[in-house]
C-alpha cells in the first residue's frame, strides 16, 4: 500500500487559524445544510472557502462562499459571515458591511459581527459607530484585541477616561502588544500625566525590543538546530518557551518540527493545545507531530474531537484520514479523505491516500458481495487517478462477478489502453 509522506508539514498560521477558530465556533449553532446535491455542493464550497481563508486567498474565499450561498442561501453563519470577513480583508468595506448587516438581521446580534462592524467603522473614521459596535463585542470578546480597539475608538473621540479604562483592560488582555502601552501614552499625555505617559512609552519600546530579540533568538534557534549538536540547540531554543503563551509555544514547536527535532516539538505543542482547546491550529499541529513520530493513537485522540467541531477544515480531514489509514480503519479514513479531496483536489498526497482507501474498501465491498458499493468506490478511484488502469481492472472483475460480461470487457479494454499509455511514457 502507498503511504503518505509528510516530510514537508503544512502548519496552520496563527492569526488566520485564530480567526477560523472564532468563525467556526460562531457557526456551530447553525444547522448543517440539508441533503442532496445542493447540500453536497454547499459543503464542498464551504470547505474550499475555509481553506482559501487559511491561505489568505481572500478573492478565492469570496467566490467559494458565494457559491455555497447559491447552493444553500440559509448558510448565514457558515458562509455569509466568513465571506464578509474576506471582503473586509480585501478592503471592500461597503460590501463587507452589507453582508455583516445581512447576517445580523438573519442571526441576531453577535460579538463576532459587532467586532468586524467596529473594525469597518474605524477604517471609515466613524468613531461613534466603532464605540457602539466594539462595546457590543466586548460583552463576549471574540478576539483579545477587542478592548484595544474600543479604547482606541474612545481616544479618537477624546473621551480620555473611557479610553484609559479600555486600554487598561487591553494591557491585561494583550500584555505583550506594543500598541497598547503606546496608545496609553497618548491618552496619558492628553490628560497631562506626563510621567505616566513616559512610563507607558518606555514599556512600548521595551516590548518592541523584546520582540526583536525573540525574533533574533528564533533565527539562532533554527540555525543551531540545523548545525547541531541538538543538546546545544535546545539550550538556545528553550529560552523561547513561555508556559502561558500558546502562540509562542506554537512558534517554538513549529521551529523544532520544521528543523527535524520532532521529540522536542511535542512539549510546547502539547502545552499550546492544552491552553487553547478551542483552536483547530493548536490541535492540528500537535497531531501532525504525533503522526510524524508514528504516535498514531495520540494523533487520532487529538484529531477526532477537533474534526467534530470543525468538519469543514481541509487539514483536519486530510490528516485524520492519513492517521486512520495507518491504524487500519479504512472506512473512517475514506470518509475523511473524501471530504478533504472535495475541498482540495489538487493536493497530491491526499489524492494518493484516497485512491488507496477506495481500492481497499472496494475489495471489502466485493468480498461482502456488495457489488454496487464496490463499483461506486472504484469509479471514485478512477476519478481521482484517471490515468491508473487498476480501478478499471477491478471493475472488470466486479462486473464478471455480477454476470455482466460485456461491461467487464469494456473495463478490461480501458485498463489495457491506460496501461499501454503508461508504458509509453
Amino acid at each position: 500500500m502507498r503511504r503518505w509522506n509528510r516530510a514537508s508539514p503544512r502548519w496552520m498560521a496563527g492569526v488566520t487559524a485564530a480567526l477560523l477558530a472564532s468563525m467556526l465556533a460562531f457557526a456551530q449553532g447553525e444547522p448543517a445544510a440539508g441533503t442532496g446535491k445542493a447540500s453536497s455542493g454547499a459543503d464542498e464550497h464551504l470547505g474550499k472557502g475555509y481553506e482559501a481563508l487559511r491561505q489568505d486567498r481572500y478573492d478565492a474565499a469570496v467566490d467559494e462562499f458565494s457559491a455555497a450561498l447559491r447552493a444553500d442561501p440559509k448558510l448565514a453563519l457558515r458562509a455569509r459571515f466568513p465571506m464578509a470577513v474576506a471582503l473586509f480583508e480585501l478592503h471592500k468595506n461597503a460590501d463587507a458591511r452589507r453582508e455583516l448587516e445581512t447576517v445580523q438581521r438573519e442571526a441576531g446580534k453577535h460579538p463576532n459581527i459587532s467586532y468586524y462592524l467596529g473594525r469597518i467603522d474605524l477604517e471609515d473614521r466613524d468613531f461613534k459607530g466603532a464605540v457602539r459596535n466594539f462595546t457590543q463585542a466586548a460583552m463576549t470578546p471574540p478576539f483579545p484585541d477587542t478592548s484595544y480597539y474600543l479604547g482606541f475608538a474612545y481616544s479618537k473621540l477624546e473621551d480620555w477616561a473611557s479610553a484609559e479604562k479600555w486600554l487598561d483592560k487591553a494591557s491585561r488582555d494583550l500584555p505583550k502588544d506594543a500598541r497598547v502601552p503606546y496608545q496609553l501614552s497618548v491618552v496619558y499625555r492628553k490628560q497631562g500625566r506626563n510621567d505616566d505617559a513616559q512610563k507607558a512609552a518606555t514599556l512600548a519600546e521595551d516590548i518592541r525590543r523584546s520582540e526583536d530579540e525573540a525574533t533574533k533568538l528564533r533565527g539562532e534557534c533554527a540555525k543551531k538546530l540545523d548545525l547541531g549538536p541538538r543538546e546545544e540547540a535546545r539550550q538556545v531554543c528553550d529560552q523561547l518557551y513561555d508556559d502561558n503563551d500558546a502562540d509562542k509555544l506554537t512558534e517554538l514547536g513549529t521551529i523544532y518540527a520544521q528543523h527535524g527535532d520532532l521529540e522536542s516539538a511535542i512539549k510546547p505543542l502539547a502545552r499550546a493545545a492544552a491552553l487553547s482547546p478551542q483552536s483547530p491550529q493548536m490541535q492540528y499541529n500537535l497531531a501532525l507531530v504525533n503522526y510524524q513520530l508514528k504516535h498514531y493513537e495520540e494523533a487520532r485522540k487529538g484529531l477526532a474531537p477537533a474534526l467534530q467541531r470543525w468538519p469543514d477544515l481541509f487539514q483536519l480531514n486530510s490528516l485524520y484520514g492519513a492517521t486512520e489509514m495507518q491504524l487500519g480503519a479504512i472506512e473512517e479514513a475514506h470518509t475523511a479523505l473524501h471530504r478533504a479531496y472535495q475541498v482540495n483536489p489538487k493536493d497530491a498526497p491526499t489524492g494518493d491516500l484516497l485512491f488507496t482507501a477506495c481500492i481497499e474498501l472496494a475489495h471489502k465491498r466485493k468480498a461482502d458481495k456488495d457489488f454496487p458499493g464496490a463499483l461506486a468506490l472504484l469509479q471514485e478511484a478512477a476519478g481521482v487517478r484517471p490515468v491508473e488502469p487498476v480501478p478499471h481492472r477491478e471493475m472488470a472483475e466486479v462486473y464478471r462477478s455480477m454476470g455482466k460480461a460485456e461491461l467487464a470487457g469494456q473495463e478490461e479494454a480501458t485498463a489495457d489502453q491506460l496501461a499501454a499509455q503508461l508504458q509509453g511514457r
